[in-house]
């Protein structure tokens, strides 16, 4: 991918809360769910970034980039990466029975990447 995770943060941050007058033809909902397909798609570049810093071998399977990373990076930070890469992964998933993510929610995701991405050395990508 050529966008770097930080491109992408702001990318997100300008779908969940436009400028003034900025005119949207989505729904609130829908540039929800674009906002976290892009936050999911940062932390994922991020996480591999980490690990080609560490080692590049963790970067071919996802699972196991999330499984050893509290031995390198601290649990607490492990533990967030995965609780904010699960949420993510099921805003980003379409549901015909469900509704849309909440804005509220997906902004509150966007505030834990911008975290994240710096406690995993990629704000500066």
């Amino acid at each position: 991918m050529n966008v770097s995770p930080q491109a992408l943060v702001t990318a997100a941050h300008r779908l969940l809360l436009p400028g003034p007058g900025t005119v949207h033809t989505l729904a609130p909902g829908l540039r929800a769910r674009a906002a976290a397909v892009l936050l999911w798609m940062a932390l994922d570049e991020a996480l591999d970034a980490y690990w080609r810093r560490i080692t590049p071998s963790m970067t071919r399977v996802g699972k196991h980039r999330l499984l050893c990373l509290g031995w390198y990076a601290g649990h607490e930070t492990a533990r967030r990466c995965h609780t904010t890469w699960s949420a993510l992964s099921a805003a980003c998933h379409y549901r015909p029975c469900e509704l849309t993510p909440a804005p509220a929610q997906i902004r509150t995701r966007l505030r834990e990447v911008a975290d994240l991405l710096t406690a995993l050395g990629a704000a500066e990508d």
